[in-house]
């Protein structure tokens, strides 16, 4: 397979390590219904499927209600960037490719991937940036994806979705995109296969050096 030349990204768990402030978010919720925390090993593994199913599984069928993911999202927003980091080597890998052949496509809402991209100073090197609220389908579907590739103008058979959970390969499968599992991250393959796989963020720059 040619080297892919086009790098869309998953945000949590694959550009930033956002665990600690996810978790956070989520047992603030919990303490105020009076539910015991969870640890991050726990919180990990809900993430990856946009912010209802987040809190929804974080509370459990019985006591999750609608207006639980608006006031996880209050919460979350004061806490972004308390201990969210990128991962060592993505600043390595960024800088090595240019901003209108990367994109980031993820299923957190697009306010806060703004927010926090340009806390830790990564939003310029992206061509485009999608969120789970960007449009009216989110990953697994393709559209984000397909979207990302006409924004930047760019062919699917040019391009890779890089990402930790199943959601990211699905997608970038239905889109016609290569796809790189992230074992460091804390999301699933679901026992797919990837066309490549990083097991530490700085693997990325070996499998997809630049220009």
């Amino acid at each position: 397979m040619k080297t892919p030349s086009v790098l869309l990204f998953d945000l949590d768990g694959t550009l930033i390590d956002s665990l600690p402030d996810l978790a956070l978010a989520l047992n603030l919720l919990r303490a105020e219904l009076d539910v015991p925390a969870l640890s991050q090993e726990q919180a990990g593994a809900m993430v990856g499927d946009g912010v209802s199913l987040l809190v929804q599984r974080a509370l459990g069928d019985d006591l999750f209600k609608p207006e639980h993911v608006l006031r996880f999202l209050e919460l979350y927003d004061l806490h972004l960037l308390d201990n969210t980091r990128c991962y060592e080597g993505i600043k390595d890998l960024l800088q090595s490719h240019p901003a209108r052949r990367m994109g980031v496509v993820t299923n957190k809402p697009h306010g806060q991937t703004i927010e926090i991209l340009s806390g830790l100073g990564l939003q310029g090197h992206f061509g485009v940036i999608i969120g789970g609220d960007s449009l009216e389908r989110k990953k697994p579907d393709p559209l984000p994806v397909q979207k990302a590739l006409e924004t930047l103008g760019a062919d699917a058979r040019q391009a890779v979705m890089i990402g930790d959970h199943h959601t990211d390969i699905k997608a970038g499968r239905a889109a016609g995109t290569a796809t790189c599992f992230c074992t460091y991250g804390f999301g699933s393959n679901g026992g797919l296969a990837s066309n490549f796989q990083a097991h530490a963020a700085g693997d990325l720059l070996d499998l997809f050096p630049g220009a």
